[in-house]
């Protein structure tokens, strides 16, 4: 039988409490470091590996840290989930984003149909437009091809889509699958529509509007404002727009779109990659077989998070070393730092992932928690972050872990070597580099150039990035958030903190206003 309880009446918990703190800088120096580094490794989907060496952890954190995981049930609520039960309370809804990739556990149905064959089939769908698209069978009001996809969303329906987009172009074109560029359109500020549209070729751009409900402000508000400057050059809006919404939507059978694709609400907007949306604009881009392929990815790091050991369970472990790190050791923050340039836009994508999950006060039942929950996710790719906020992750008073991203191989394949080495080689050098000096630091007479080191690290570390990677990738993060949530027993799958200022926005612009928000209101001359 489950039991949902808060992580304070867990007595691992109270009994990681009293471990005594690892010494970093003393474990990873010299052989015994060699070895820590040899031995803290988990092998991830598709030839990934979380290494953990460079964490706060011993043989004894880590006996108690799994010892926690069996009080949480991780694997049972995780089975629980899978199978189709309400996890979700606070809407009182299934959590399915893991069945758009593949099947866990047994069938499951709701709406009166089988879940795993309604995400497939739409996938399907998606695929015979994309390649009806590229074969120039679907074109636009002159007869020519479309050369451009231009997503209109907000939050999930932007953030993730556009990192997987960035973080696969480069190895689209280089392995010959660029099928079409793809650009985004998220901000209700006009000037971001409005750079994006004065950059692209609008009579050959095709246009996905992503809204579940069919009725979210800001992308309505950008979807009229493409409308209007499509008919302002002369052309059918409805020849260039497809919808990703729900089926209920007034947008799913609207004469308005060549084509709606759809998604429901058992998946939440930062979980969506996997689904329509992600997959309308990532088929149509890289196609068909590019998207199959990131999803066989992040099924296959799904498949590893079924693991039950904790510690042979890479999403698992990451989770509770982050709970540790902020509960016990209490770092309020944690900082992604992929080394490559294609995931430029990941770190804001699990920015929005991890804080508007797990950034909650109360429990899975509305309690209030007497301990904190979520971390403050933020983060550039290196070398960058190194000329830039690494300052204060060496030498300032705030102590944040980091979570290093890295592969072997650049995506281009095709490095020069300047001065003894290549470009790749270089960046992979500085990942190695800044690992043992967050840990070890650096004594220094001078106070300036001295560096206590004793910051925690993890990496992940693959070959290449290539779509099967990505998703195990994105998977990984999924399931080590919804880890941390069963683990602070919060519902990881609504996100009430944004529905606020939506309401007052509302009222502002329909001048219903008082106090405050009328002066606020008046000095923005709404």
């Amino acid at each position: 039988m489950l039991k949902w309880e808060n992580l304070d009446q867990l007595p691992a918990f109270q009994e990681l409490k009293n471990e005594k703190h690892v010494d970093l800088a003393e474990v990873m120096t010299g052989a015994a470091g060699a070895d820590r580094v040899k031995s803290m490794s988990v092998p991830m989907a598709e030839g990934l590996a979380y290494n953990y060496a460079a964490k706060e952890v011993d043989e004894s954190v880590l006996a108690k840290l799994v010892k926690l995981a069996e009080e949480a049930q991780l694997s049972e609520k995780f089975e629980e989930l899978y199978n189709g039960a309400v996890v979700n309370t606070g809407e009182k809804r299934l959590v399915l984003h893991q069945l758009t990739r593949g099947q866990l556990g047994k069938a499951v149905e709701a709406d009166g149909t089988d879940k795993r064959a309604f995400y497939k089939k739409q996938q399907d769908r998606i695929a015979e437009f994309a390649n009806k698209v590229h074969a120039g069978e679907i074109v636009n009001a002159a007869g020519e091809k479309f050369t451009t996809v231009v997503q209109i969303g907000i939050g999930g329906s932007d953030l993730g889509p556009r990192a997987m987009y960035l973080a696969l172009e480069n190895w689209a074109r280089k392995h010959g699958c660029f099928k079409m560029e793809a650009h985004f359109i998220s901000n209700v500020d006009p000037d971001d529509a409005s750079a994006v549209l004065q950059g692209i070729d609008v009579a050959h751009s095709i246009f996905v509007l992503v809204s579940k409900s069919g009725t979210t402000l800001e992308t309505l508000t950008n979807e009229s404002f493409v409308k209007d400057a499509l008919k302002k050059a002369g052309l059918d809006p409805a020849k260039h727009m497809i919808a990703v919404t729900s089926e209920t939507s007034p947008l799913a059978k609207s004469a308005d779109y060549l084509a709606a694709f759809y998604m429901d609400d058992y998946i939440g907007g930062r979980y969506s990659s996997t689904s329509a949306v992600g997959g309308a604009v990532l088929s149509l881009a890289f196609g068909p077989d590019v998207f199959a392929a990131f999803l066989d990815g992040a099924h296959k790091a799904d498949e590893t998070a079924l693991e039950k050991d904790p510690l042979k369970n890479p999403a698992m472990l990451d989770a509770l070393i982050g709970v540790y790190e902020r509960n016990v050791l209490g770092y309020p923050c944690t900082a992604v730092l992929p080394y490559s340039q294609a995931l430029s836009r990941f770190p804001a994508h699990l920015q929005q992932l991890d804080m508007e999950s797990n950034g909650k006060s109360v429990n899975r039942f509305g309690e209030p928690v007497n301990y904190v929950t979520g971390s403050i996710i933020f983060g550039e790719p290196g070398t960058n972050g190194q000329h830039s906020f690494y300052q204060l992750l060496h030498q300032g008073t705030t102590i944040v872990p980091l979570q290093f991203i890295a592969f072997r191989k650049s995506q281009i394949e095709n490095d020069v070597d300047i001065q003894g080495s290549t470009s790749q080689q270089k960046l992979c050098a500085n990942v190695a580099a800044q690992i043992v000096a967050f840990a070890c630091g650096k004594k220094d007479e001078n106070r300036n150039k001295n560096f206590e080191g004793h910051r925690p690290s993890s990496i992940i570390i693959g070959d290449q990035l290539t779509p099967e990677t990505l998703g195990a990738l994105l998977a990984h993060y999924e399931n080590k958030v919804m880890f941390q949530g069963f683990l602070w027993n919060v519902n990881s799958f609504d996100q009430e903190g944004v529905q606020l200022g939506k309401v007052l926005a509302k009222r502002v612009l329909a001048h219903e206003t008082e106090g405050a928000l009328a002066v606020y209101s008046e000095l923005l001359n709404i």
